[in-house]
């Protein structure tokens, strides 16, 4: 995907796109291909790639939500940047945290923000069940990207999102089977499924599921547990 079509495919979401925020994801490519040479970041690295698969794919969250009306927004397992930092890019109103448990990708994430000038932007170099401890009910939205598997997320993701508000999970693969695996995590964390967007990339068409759930009322406080809880013995 090269930047005119890349343009083309982000109007057809109804994303406005202007010069300014063009250029500061052209910075973005150069500074993550310039760090990935030191630190492993991402296997993608060739230009019309990391525009279809990392750029364009973050921005596919605004098929399932309407992120024009986002106010706060928490990206959990952020590694480099997608989605969060490509929406704060794209949609600079919304206040973005960026949460990951390495510190090199937040050393990163910081010179980011600080090369592009972005605002209203925190990174938070936590695990993310500890940070869902001290931060709960305070966002909007709560999404992750090819972080772990439904059942898992929605542990570390729901005790962060506002009573009535959303976690938002993009999936490369078809969820049903994780969604199974998901309902005693559904039932158990007080949320539904309100959105199953099912999707092919443009140019290479690989498919894509973005599921947004729903939280209906506060979360026990038992949850988040511990890490080796939550990995031992899932929702």
């Amino acid at each position: 995907m090269n930047e005119n079509e890349f343009i083309k495919e982000v109007e057809k979401l109804n994303i406005k796109i202007t010069p300014e925020q063009l250029k500061q994801l052209n910075k973005y490519y150069e500074l993550l291909v310039s760090w990935n040479e030191k630190m492993n970041l991402t296997n993608i690295t060739i230009k019309e790639d990391v525009y279809l698969k990392h750029f364009y794919d973050s921005l596919t969250i605004h098929k399932a939500i309407d992120l024009y009306s986002i106010e706060t927004l928490c990206d959990i397992g952020t590694g480099a940047g997608f989605p969060g930092l490509v929406i704060k890019i794209l949609f600079p109103k919304i206040h973005v945290t960026l949460v990951d448990s390495l510190n090199k990708r937040i050393m990163f994430l910081n010179e980011v923000i600080k090369q592009l000038k972005l605002e209203n932007i925190e990174t938070v170099h936590a695990r993310i069940e500890e940070y869902g401890i001290k931060n709960r009910g305070k966002y909007d939205v709560v999404t992750a990207r090819a972080v772990a598997k439904i059942n898992v997320l929605l542990e570390y993701a729901i005790p962060l999102v506002k009573v009535g508000k959303y976690f938002i999970s993009q999936k490369a693969n078809n969820v049903e089977e994780e969604l199974e695996q998901a309902k005693n995590a559904i039932k158990k964390l007080d949320v539904i499924v309100i959105k199953k967007e099912n999707f092919t990339l443009p140019i290479e068409n690989s498919y894509r599921t973005i599921v947004v759930f729903k939280k209906n009322k506060e979360t026990n406080k038992i949850f988040p547990r511990k890490y080796q809880s939550i990995i031992k013995k899932p929702l």
